[in-house]
């Protein structure tokens, strides 16, 4: 195990990114799963995509304050750009962000861990 793994193990460490994203994912295909774009189920995709990411971060039991944002976007082929900036202890606190797609969407998730101090 190298030193960077052994660090990323346990609740006292820092975040581990590719986790949430693991977890980030499993939310969304299982809000979404194999449906095409709807509008009016999109309120409830987001609603549902980050509420859950939320429960299941905090069933790790670790010592941070989570920011989940979910944006769904009917692929038509216009553009999205998204950017994000924080200012934060980078040996502690972290983020991830997850682009899932499939033939009629795109959902782009963040998720912002600030750890308690």
């Amino acid at each position: 195990m190298t030193g960077m793994e052994e660090y990323n193990t346990g609740s006292e460490s820092s975040f581990n990114s590719e986790e949430a994203d693991s977890i980030v994912k499993e939310c969304i295909e299982s809000v979404v799963g194999v449906d095409d774009y709807s509008q009016n189920l999109v309120n409830k995709w987001t609603a549902g995509i980050v509420e859950r990411c939320l429960t299941q971060l905090v069933k790790q039991g670790k010592t941070y304050k989570y920011i989940v944002t979910c944006a769904v976007m009917q692929k038509t082929g216009a553009g999205l750009h998204t950017a994000n900036s924080c200012y934060w202890d980078t040996a502690m606190d972290g983020s991830s962000t997850v682009r899932w797609e499939n033939r009629t969407m795109y959902c782009v998730v963040s998720v912002f861990a600030v750890a308690v101090a």
